[in-house]
């Protein structure tokens, strides 16, 4: 219920932990202005070493807490078994909390509905050849009953998050926790 309140809010003009309808941040286009992630890289899917099932519900993932090794390849599977739009993102607090203001503007825009993602609008030119896509490799954007898959090599130890960064969806509890351990026989700094 309280999501439902929250996304309900967000919808409506309102506001969540400050975000403002003009909200500056970056927009969508082939990278949701991310220049680098440091603590890993895409892979395919026959490099994955396991595989990892994460469901999304209206409020959290199954399972919360993930442990990898750097160096690592691992192939989640990912499936939005809630009644709204989930994302599955892979990053640090901070990305996080860039990634919420890029997704309210999805949300302003009408590319993101609480159940439904409006693909034409996300294609929209916001100038200058920016658009609200959602083509990250780190994260997926899906309706409920989608499924979908993100095969990650993990290159280095980290403190990692994934999150739902649908508006209010984090603020509700909706993220997890990643632990990147060293390889063995590594240090840890």
């Amino acid at each position: 219920m309280k999501l439902r309140a929250l996304l309900s809010l967000v919808l409506a003009g309102g506001t969540i932990a400050g975000a403002s309808a003009a909200l500056a941040g970056g927009m969508h286009s082939g990278g949701h202005g991310h220049a680098s992630l440091d603590f890993g890289k895409p892979a395919k899917a026959a490099d994955a070493g396991r595989t990892v099932t994460v469901v999304m519900r209206d409020n959290l993932f199954e399972p919360e807490n993930i442990a990898v090794k750097a160096g690592e390849t691992v192939r989640f599977v990912l499936r939005n078994e809630g009644a709204f739009v989930h994302e599955f993102n892979i990053g640090t607090a901070a990305m996080h909390a860039a990634h919420q203001k890029e997704m309210m503007m999805m949300v302003e825009h009408g590319a993101l509905e609480p159940d439904r993602i409006n693909r034409e609008r996300m294609k929209m030119d916001m100038g200058g050849g920016m658009t609200m896509e959602h083509d990250d490799p780190n994260s997926v954007l899906l309706e409920p009953g989608e499924s979908a898959e993100i095969v990650w090599t993990f290159t280095t130890a980290a403190e990692l998050e994934f999150a739902c960064n649908v508006p209010g969806h984090y603020d509700a509890g909706m993220v997890g926790t990643l632990s990147v351990r060293p390889k063995n026989g590594d240090k840890t700094s």
